[in-house]
């Protein structure tokens, strides 16, 4: 049984992008949960637990990439959200 077409040479590590309307979907779906003042507390915690947090200079290299890590993740949400609110801009 042959492989899928995607699957074969090079195509299996192209990103399928989903078509725009799910993904302002996707981002009216974030800004439900962090609309209005309990949403907008979580994500200003959000924002100042990760966003904000400073790492010392002996910082090891595991922990300034899980840091960053969690600091893409929070902006990440953040633009789904802000993209909802203004669906124009493309932050992606």
């Amino acid at each position: 049984m042959p492989a899928p077409e995607r699957y074969q040479g090079w195509g299996w590590f192209e990103e399928s992008r989903p078509a725009a309307e799910a993904d302002l979907d996707l981002c009216r779906a974030f800004h439900a949960c962090f609309q209005g003042p309990q949403g907008e507390l979580a994500l200003r915690h959000l924002q100042r637990v990760f966003l904000d947090r400073r790492l010392p200079p002996s910082a090891s290299d595991a922990e300034l990439r899980h840091v960053e890590g969690q600091r893409s993740v929070v902006a990440y949400i953040g633009a789904l959200v802000e993209r909802a609110r203004d669906p124009q801009q493309d932050r992606f």
